[in-house]
């Protein structure tokens, strides 16, 4: 960690001390432990997501705690993000903003639209090269070859045998930390049994060197989640800026869930800080032409998705009625791995939202969607002094994927060159949803607006509502309760999960398009434009 008398002396102190001191005297911290109690290596390569045949099988080991001894499921996924600031454009070329998260690990992933989290062997990979501000943008902008996905800065450590053990080179993450926020924050995705261990180091906000704001991740919603790692700092703990701290989850029920910092919310909410996270289920790593009802019936024995819909009504998944609907048989297993662990859009066979044990919420390709609004006026406050106007709050850029239309359909990431005088990738998610032709897309929609109700409207396609708040729509009787609609309305820290279906070829067509849009006409604008603000396309493509 790095000494707390340096937050004390403001953020320009911090960075000269952090280019002056040796790295072994002052330095941030990851962690991605390659085996656990939970995931033993001796037992699993937790590189790489098993095929689910069975619930794990526990028993007490030699130190009184319960431990796998075989059909080890899950893996272990790690991460690392930056809390700071830095800027977004948006949809008339207003640079705004924002107190925000940014990648430092995964950076390529996320640059191409994917979730930055990683299994321990690319995570654990050191940087043999030199990283500069602005990484991978300035590298891929000046036409070279940028791949290092793994955490930034992690070296070596030369006082504990060069080996590499969570020391990190706090130059390194600075110089890609800073100025380096993006709008969503950096989008995460692990599977149903893994371990998930992510990082946030506090690099501080260049543009507000008078504030020594704090920073947490409050995964949203997420069931029986310990308070120490909840991420609410009066009962848990805040990130100093110069410091780092590893939350660690283990993978709750599969589902479309959210994250943001619980540090003064509504305005680190307002300013950006506000990201993605969804759980892969089960089901997808049900092997090729077996039984989706008998595998969700094995999972009845796991305790925790235990699910005796008789006696508790807050069961997750109930069992359907019986059926005999099996996994593709032409997806065979080497196949299943590459689904599983591959990121949206899933360009292989089927998959499934939930752990439906019907094959109902199966899906082609998916796209995350998050809702939000900036209220340009309290941004601008929000650089230069405090306290904004929070009775005065009102959204004026209403986003998705923190871009407003026409920008939704540019494909790849929108640099924006910050104050440092470096761009940055800064909206690296498209909105733009392609569909092959006579398949189905998963929208994974989330809302974390903060002033206002948001609706999205579908011309042409129906959408299918088959999840709620990281819930299949199912009573305890296992009947399904999906609806069809043109359109859905959420509040803030609400998500749903939508199929659109296009697998009638007659009505969706090769090269058709439809749009994504809200109704709500006020919130079709970009800030005194007309045009803009929610809407996106949706295409019917031969492949993607």
């Amino acid at each position: 960690m790095i000494n707390t008398q340096l937050v004390r002396l403001g953020l320009p102190a911090i960075l000269l001390a952090l280019l002056s001191l040796p790295a072994a005297a002052q330095e941030f911290r990851v962690q991605c432990p390659t085996s656990t109690i939970t995931h033993p290596s001796s037992l699993h390569n937790n590189n790489s997501e098993p095929a689910y045949t069975a619930p794990t099988t526990l028993a007490l080991n030699s130190s009184g705690f319960l431990a796998p001894t075989r059909n080890v499921n899950g893996a272990i996924k790690c991460q690392q993000i930056g809390g700071g600031d830095g800027y977004a454009t948006m949809g008339d070329g207003t640079q705004t903003y924002m107190f925000s998260f940014g990648p430092l690990s995964g950076i390529v992933d996320i640059a191409n639209g994917k979730p930055g989290t990683q299994f321990p062997n690319l995570f654990n990979t050191p940087f043999t090269g030199v990283l500069a501000p602005g990484d991978p943008d300035t590298t891929i902008t000046n036409g070279g070859t940028f791949t290092y996905n793994g955490a930034i800065g992690q070296v070596p450590d030369s006082d504990n045998g060069s080996i590499i053990d969570g020391h990190v080179d706090p130059r390194q993450a600075m110089d890609v930390g800073v100025m380096n926020g993006n709008i969503p924050a950096p989008m995460m995705a692990i599977d149903e049994d893994d371990e998930f261990f992510l990082t946030l180091t506090n690099v501080g906000m260049i543009m507000r060197p008078d504030l020594f704001e704090q920073h947490t991740v409050h995964f949203h919603g997420y069931p029986n989640a310990s308070a120490f790692y909840d991420g609410v700092p009066d009962a848990s703990v805040a990130i100093n800026i110069g410091a780092s701290f590893t939350y660690y989850y283990l993978a709750p029920d599969a589902g479309t869930y959210f994250w943001h910092c619980h540090i003064t919310p509504p305005e680190h909410l307002q300013m950006g800080m506000v990201g993605q996270i969804y759980v892969r289920p089960r089901q997808n790593r049900v092997a090729a032409n077996a039984s989706l009802f008998a595998a969700l019936q094995a999972q009845q024995v796991d305790l925790r998705t235990a699910c005796n819909s008789a006696s508790d009504i807050l069961c997750s998944n109930p069992l359907p009625p019986t059926n005999t609907v099996k996994r593709d048989p032409n997806l065979n297993p080497a196949a299943a791995t590459a689904v599983a662990t591959s990121a949206p859009p899933l360009k292989y066979a089927v998959n499934y939202a939930y752990n439906d044990g019907d094959g109902s919420t199966a899906y082609d390709v998916e796209y995350p969607i998050q809702i939000h609004g900036f209220d340009p006026n309290f941004h601008f406050v929000g650089m230069t002094f405090n306290p904004e106007g929070f009775v005065d709050m009102k959204d004026k850029y209403f986003l998705l994927n923190g871009r407003s239309y026409p920008d939704t359909v540019t494909a790849g990431p929108l640099q924006t060159q910050s104050a440092d005088g470096v761009n940055h990738f800064s909206q690296p998610l498209p909105t733009i949803i392609n569909i092959p032709v006579g398949k189905k897309a998963l929208l994974r929609i989330s809302d974390l607006d903060v002033t206002e109700y948001q609706t999205l409207a579908s011309l042409g396609i129906p959408m299918q509502v088959i999840g709620y708040n990281a819930k299949l729509l199912r009573d305890q009787a296992g009947v399904n309760l999906y609806y069809n609609t043109n359109s859905i309305t959420l509040a803030g820290g609400e998500s749903l999960d939508v199929i659109l279906d296009a697998t009638d070829t007659t009505k969706y067509p090769v090269n058709s398009v439809f749009y994504l849009y809200t109704p709500n006409l006020d919130h079709l604008s970009n800030d005194a434009e007309n045009f803009g603000g929610l809407m996106t396309e949706v295409h019917i493509v031969s492949a993607i």
